[in-house]
């Protein structure tokens, strides 16, 4: 994205608050009309006092008190200006984090597939606060910049056109001066983002993952990866920081020349009687004001790089292609259960196909077992019934109805999933259980949990349903934390429901006990249950076996036993360690 086309963007937000932004101007003309009239009266006090004994002290306290006036005003405005520049640049970054959170929970599941999670929160926290910290910066500077550039301009020329032509000449020094610096750092800044995004995927994945860390002694590598990417965003950090800061001391050094070269000249001019003392005074004053702005602009360049590159890091996020969300003449109020794969095609990577030409009939009320080995396909398959990925070719039905021609939020209501990674927010228990339904009356919340086996661990906490859960659920067990998922799921009472390895972090005997609930939520719904503990899935109505995206082997779990086929091998090989060729059991 271009560099017109970020600012213009970051400006777009900005003007969405014209009334701060009017506030902010007014204040800005007065805050430095008056800042501006100063040095006149401060020239006309020089001349008052021509030297000793020949001091007019009624001209110069009558000065000292409109001087007092006007420093007052300037803070005054000063103040307002930085109140109101500070809240529209809140107030933006407010915007910017509700737009892209609003974006996040639009775009399609391959957006969190292919992209860290610690490298998004990080567009969504560091990003944000860098165009704030930049805004509230470049703001003031850049409205009184404006008005002081002119004001100043017009009182340097009053007093002389020749050292006002000096003084242009070195504003023009300046402008070039800074122009170049901040072409040969924006790409530094940009790899700077780039880089900090990284190290929070890194440490946001390290942290989570701690217990596998320490069970795989990985601790010296982990921080070996991590000491790596930190130093390389230390030396692009510096690298960025060190050409970014250059601009302001070498437009300094253009204004102090320039300084001097006024001096000697309104010396020159004085001593010819064309200006006074007083003059030289107000003129040094004008053209200190006169340079201010640039020196100031330049000396937060640096954020407002940092702040480009971040703009630039959301704007991408938020131009990203939602998931399809037309309207769609199909309506499913509750599903009957009736599932059809015709002709099925996918492929997450177009070079290396994964399911092919699949074909599948489930009619409602049947329960589908789904095995194979890692990597067959089996969650994709659940994947595309949920519209989660979109299918390459063929169809899927369901009761009749294309699900392409249903809205994905009318088709998902009529599914319930419980997967093997768990997810709880931070809340009650209460709250937890009823994700899916928040209506739910304590009495539904509490069927829900005894039906999936929780009531009695939930009883034993604290404040039993009450109770808080920690950051994804850290002080409960994993099996228990499997527990809540299923009770959200019997809450919500589906007509389909998805169970993807529900079990497989429950201990056996409770295990036991879920799969009779299961059995009884099951009845008279249309239930797909990917499994790798074959165990489970022995009463299935039909199994399905997959490899490499096609259906290998299906039927009921004695007659694909008799086939001795590839249900079997993979059966017996959780039983038998001579495998299939041993002694059956």
């Amino acid at each position: 994205m271009e560099k017109k086309t970020i600012l213009k963007r970051c400006i777009g937000y900005i003007g969405r608050d014209p009334r701060y932004f009017a506030i902010s101007l007014v204040s800005a003309v007065i805050s430095v009309v008056a800042s501006l009239s100063g040095p006149m009266y401060i020239g006309r006090a020089v001349d008052a006092m021509v030297g000793p004994s020949q001091v007019n002290f009624t001209a110069v306290f009558d000065i000292l008190k409109i001087l007092v006036v006007i420093y007052v005003l300037n803070s005054f405005f000063n103040w307002t200006l930085t109140y109101f520049t500070n809240e529209i640049s809140y107030q933006t970054a407010n915007r910017l984090r509700y737009e892209l959170f609003g974006k996040l929970n639009k775009l399609a599941l391959s957006f969190f597939d292919r992209n860290s999670h610690g490298d998004i929160v990080s567009r969504f926290v560091n990003d944000v606060d860098t165009i704030s910290d930049g805004m509230v910066q470049g703001m003031a500077n850049l409205l009184t910049g404006v008005v002081t550039i002119f004001g100043a301009f017009g009182f340097m020329l009053a007093i002389s056109g020749k050292m006002t032509g000096v003084v242009i000449l070195s504003a023009l020094g300046t402008y070039f001066m800074a122009r170049f610096i901040t072409r040969k750092t924006q790409n530094l800044f940009r790899a700077q983002a780039k880089c900090l995004g990284l190290l929070n995927g890194y440490a946001e994945e390290s942290i989570t993952g701690q217990n596998v860390i320490k069970a795989f002694t990985y601790e010296e590598k982990s921080f070996a990866g991590f000491s790596k990417l930190n130093q390389e965003l230390y030396e692009k950090g510096v690298r960025a920081q060190f050409f970014g800061s250059l601009t302001n001391p070498t437009t300094r050094l253009v204004n102090n020349i320039t300084y001097g070269i006024i001096g000697v000249i309104g010396s020159v001019l004085t001593i010819m009687g064309q200006i006074t003392v007083g003059d030289i005074a107000s003129f040094l004053i004008y053209s200190t004001l006169f340079g201010k702005p640039f020196n100031d602009i330049t000396a937060v360049f640096t954020q407002l790089q940092s702040a480009a590159a971040s703009a630039q890091r959301i704007f991408h996020v938020l131009d990203l292609p939602e998931e399809e969300n037309k309207w769609l003449p199909g309506d499913l109020v509750r599903s009957q259960g009736n599932v059809l794969f015709e002709n099925v095609s996918f492929a997450y990577d177009l070079k290396r196909p994964l399911i092919a030409n699949f074909n599948l009939q489930v009619e409602s009320g049947k329960k589908i077992a789904i095995v194979g080995h890692t990597g067959a396909g089996k969650t994709t398959l659940v994947n595309l019934l949920m519209r989660f990925y979109e299918i390459d070719e063929g169809h899927i039905f369901i009761d009749g109805q294309d699900i392409r021609d249903l809205p994905r939020e009318n088709l998902r209501r009529n599914f319930g999933m419980v997967l093997q990674d768990t997810w709880l927010f931070a809340g009650t228990i209460r709250e937890n259980i009823a994700y899916g339904m928040p209506d739910a009356s304590d009495e539904q919340i509490v069927a829900a949990a005894k039906a999936s086996d929780a009531h009695s661990f939930i009883r034993r906490l604290p404040q039993g349903y009450d109770t808080d859960i920690a950051d994804s659920g850290g002080n409960l067990s994993q099996g228990q934390k499997q527990l809540l998922t299923i009770a959200r799921v019997m809450l919500v009472d589906p007509p389909i429901l998805i169970l993807d390895e529900a079990t497989s972090s429950i201990d056996t005997r409770t295990e036991i006990r879920i799969q009779a609930a299961f059995l009884r939520m099951m009845e008279g719904r249309t239930s797909f249950v990917i499994a790798h503990r074959l165990s489970t899935i022995r009463h299935a109505d039909e199994i399905i076996v997959m490899d490499q995206g096609h259906v290998v082997e299906c039927g009921i779990h004695e007659a694909l036993l008799a086939k001795r086929g590839a249900y079997a091998k993979l059966y017996y090989s959780q039983f038998v360690q001579e495998g299939i060729e041993g002694t059956a059991v």
